[in-house]
């Protein structure tokens, strides 16, 4: 049965950048509960793997929680190789009965590849060195795109996108949590 549309947990907005040397992931902090903003200050990019991981979330929070728990165990199983720990959490995560039903999407990067998870298995590379994800990744990726050819570095890029993706999507504001990793 599909949840009710007013009850509904709406996901947020997670952009990475890589440019200039540096890998660059940014989200918004809000979280919303149909038409009700619940929280505009949650972090939903996060440092894992000893550091050397940042990653971002999308989607109900408790179940990207379980799945950053899930990536760092899976980062100390396989250290300095992201995609095979992502690739085996990508498969955990699409045949595990419990994990199956999560309903979240995660970007993570270190300082050689960049990546999206989801729950159909997916571990996909960006294009271009730009991806995002949740409810304004869409709005937040066309604008990183249109930028990626300026000046800015990646952290001014991320920045600007993401306000871009707040003044048009209505489940996403400009309370941005920033992370980078060096990527030369």
């Amino acid at each position: 049965m599909a949840q009710d549309e007013a009850t509904r947990w709406r996901a947020t907005t997670i952009l990475m950048v890589r440019k200039g040397g540096k890998v660059v992931i940014g989200g918004d902090g809000q979280v919303s509960l149909g038409p009700t903003v619940m929280k505009s200050t949650a972090r939903k990019v996060r440092r894992l793997g000893k550091g050397s991981v940042i990653s971002g979330f999308a989607g109900s929070t408790a179940d990207a929680f379980t799945l950053f728990e899930r990536l760092e165990s899976k980062l100390e199983q396989y250290p300095g190789q992201l995609t095979r720990a992502c690739v085996e959490l990508a498969k955990d995560w699409r045949t595990d009965r419990y994990l199956r039903r999560l309903e979240a999407m995660m970007l993570v990067a270190d300082k050689d590849v960049g990546l999206i998870l989801s729950g159909t298995g997916d571990v996909l590379e960006p294009e271009g060195g730009i991806m995002g994800i949740g409810s304004g990744g869409n709005y937040a990726l066309s604008a990183a795109r249109a930028l990626s050819d300026s000046a800015l570095d990646a952290e001014s890029i991320v920045r600007k996108s993401l306000k871009i993706a707040a003044e048009i999507c209505v489940y996403t504001n400009e309370n941005l949590t920033i992370e980078t990793l060096d990527s030369e």
